[in-house]
This record gives structure tokens, sequence and C-alpha cells, in this order.
């Protein structure tokens, strides 16, 4: 089974939460190559606002990583699940760690999160997952 065809995931808007610069410009880069629209958020607290500041459905997914100053992924997540919109609840969050421990897993789906990715990325992995969660696969 092959993953080399390439999933269609153009015209998806989505956020990216990442403190990390240069993975932040290599991340956002590699996916608008292949026709996303991507925010950048540099920390949780970022992401929370952003998302707040947008309307319903600004957003088909957020990337999420999960160790940024100010506010973690985790307290990110819950905090925009937290939030009395329709979409808070049902957007795709997936996580982005560097651990990927069983136990961070599960804080991750714990917090509300859809998935879970492992740093360092693997890109056709990521753009399986936004067309999965997007449902253009």
């Amino acid at each position: 089974e092959s993953i080399k065809e390439e999933k269609d995931v153009r015209g998806i808007h989505l956020m990216l939460a990442e403190d990390n610069e240069l993975n932040a410009e290599i991340v956002k880069a590699l996916l608008e190559k292949r026709g996303i629209t991507v925010d950048v958020a540099q920390d949780g607290r970022k992401a929370l606002k952003m998302f707040k500041s947008h309307g319903s459905g600004t957003y088909s997914l957020i990337l999420m990583d999960m160790m940024m100053p100010n506010m973690d992924g985790v307290s990110a997540t819950r905090a925009i699940r937290a939030l009395a919109r329709a979409d808070a609840k049902t957007i795709p969050i997936i996580a982005m760690t560097a651990n990927a421990f069983d136990e961070d897993a599960k804080a991750c789906f714990e917090a509300g999160m859809n998935a879970h990715l492992a740093k360092p990325f693997q890109m056709e992995k990521v753009v399986a997952v936004i067309a999965q969660f997007c449902r253009k696969a």
C-alpha cells in the first residue's frame, strides 16, 4: 500500500501553532506548496487568540505543537475546546510532538486532540492526516 499518490488538500485553511520559527517556516512552505493556506501562531496563547478572533469555520484544522512558551499545546487545546462556539468542539486538532511516547499521546487525546504526529515530520504523513480529517482524502 503506497501513500505516494498525492492527496488533494488544496483550499484547506489551517492554523499552525509552533514556537520554533524555522520549523514553522519550513512546515508552512511545504504545506503552501500543496495549496494549503497556513496561519502561524507562535505559541498556545496566540493560537487561542487567533482562533477566537477568526469567524467560526475559518480554519479546517489546527496543527498544535505540544511544547510552547506561554501556553503549551494541551492547555491551548483545552481552552479552544471549551469555547462556546460550534467549531471549537469539532475542529480537528493534531498534536505535533518530539516525544512520541504513549503517555504524551494519551495526554493529547484527553485534552481533546484528534491525532498526534511525531517530529521530525514526514510530510506525506502530515498531508495524509490533514486530508483524512478535512475529508479530502
